[in-house]
């Protein structure tokens, strides 16, 4: 069968290898290019070791007192507030116990399958240098914060996802650059990250090319109903194939909408500094519980990023925002670089109330999968993604159960 898919970021270009190991025929469309977006600029953890959503009770009691600072870890900018608010309910909702625990399931289930799905992907591909298995690290400041954490662990492990509680001493002996601030930390062994994402997605995309797949540049703004859809784009552009993907990431959502399904897809935009050529600082990623941003030691250079802020996919950045990471960052680590030495990024994460991405078929159309909305987990869910979506493809049962994440669970 001939194929499109809309999105050359990760996920789509994921999705074009597992179709291609099934001897379709790919077209990847995109209206900038591969590895446009979070793909290119995302922390760079495989982060298959997080099971938590967003939306839960007891980030819910914590949202008034991030709005009251408007360069904290959660903003949302006035004026955007009035679009925002469907999307604000609909987390609400999310974060109500029973919603919780099946967001939990959810994430746990596609989590499970992410690593091995990325070194599945690495090895055929030939990318296993981009992937370095040296674990991760979360520390903590607040005491009863850690004590939670060690009970978060248990449900870790029911994912088959490996904890060690760790004290302050042994975390200065992992990480020497980490100032003597914390109370302790969380080591996740078989955590991994990526030499750089947007060098991790333009390879992974220059090998799709290599096996046969095409690309164009193309926006795509229609897709049509009929048994073989049309996909439809400005001045004229229209191709017709037997089955189309939807991985188009913060743009999915009016494609989707012109399929019949209203999804409640919004952007977190997402901030970082990064400092090419400064390496060594740190030898795995760590993330800083309850202050809002990670670094990651990418073969680029070391990145600090984090924070969510809602404004939409027009308003321009805010980089206040990254200094404020970069001020806590020389808070509790070593060493930094002057922030004027660093290069400044800002992206957006398609973001679902419940953290859950799209993985289905249309409602109009059920030759057009979708596959978007994995918020902070597109470079990390990716791979796993990919072959869902061939599942869906072949018409075969999915290897797991896909109705958490039906577009009509809205």
């Amino acid at each position: 069968m001939k194929i499109a898919i809309v999105g050359a970021g990760i996920v789509g270009a994921a999705i074009a290898h597992s179709l291609l190991d099934e001897g379709h025929e790919v077209l990847i469309l995109d209206k900038e290019g591969p590895g446009f977006g979070p793909s290119a600029g995302n922390a760079g953890w495989i982060a298959h070791t997080d099971i938590l959503p967003i939306a839960s009770p007891k980030n819910l009691r914590q949202v008034p007192r991030f709005l009251l600072d408007p360069l904290g870890p959660l903003a949302i900018r006035p004026a955007y507030f009035p679009k925002l608010l469907p999307w604000l309910l609909r987390f609400l909702l999310a974060a109500r116990p029973e919603a919780f625990e099946r967001s939990i399931q959810g994430i746990g289930t596609l989590q499970r399958r992410a690593l091995p799905a990325w070194l599945d992907r690495a090895g055929k591909a030939g990318l296993e240098i981009h992937i370095h298995r040296k674990g991760g690290l979360y520390a903590f400041t607040d005491a009863s914060a850690f004590t939670e954490a060690r009970h978060i662990a248990n449900r870790q492990a029911e994912f088959g996802i490996k904890v060690d509680a760790i004290g302050p001493e042994e975390l200065r002996q992992l990480e020497p650059a980490l100032k003597d601030r914390f109370v302790g930390a969380t080591f996740h062994p078989d955590a991994a990250h990526i030499s750089d994402p947007l060098q991790l997605t333009l390879a992974l995309f220059e090998a799709a090319l290599a096996r046969g797949a095409v690309f164009e540049k193309a926006e795509i703004t229609n897709i049509s109903t009929g048994e073989r859809p049309a996909l439809i784009g400005r001045d004229g552009f229209q191709r017709v194939v037997d089955r189309a993907v939807i991985a188009a990431g913060a743009w999915s959502r009016p494609l989707a909408a012109a399929l019949g399904d209203k999804v409640p897809l919004d952007t977190e935009r997402g901030y970082n500094v990064s400092f090419p050529g400064m390496t060594g600082l740190t030898s795995r990623p760590v993330g800083f519980e309850g202050h809002g941003f990670v670094v990651t030691p990418l073969e680029s250079g070391l990145r600090i990023g984090g924070a969510v802020e809602f404004g939409g996919l027009e308003a321009p950045p805010n980089h206040a925002r990254t200094r404020i990471l970069y001020d806590k960052a020389g808070q509790f680590v070593d060493g930094l670089p002057a922030f004027e030495s660093g290069t400044l990024w800002m992206g957006f994460r398609p973001s679902l109330p419940d953290s859950l991405p799209v993985i289905g078929t249309a409602s109009r159309n059920a030759h057009v999968v979708y596959a978007f909305g994995h918020g902070h987990y597109g470079m990390t869910q990716s791979t796993a993604t990919g072959e869902l979506v061939a599942d869906l493809i072949a018409d075969r049962k999915p290897a797991i159960d896909l109705s958490l994440f039906d577009p009509r669970r809205f």
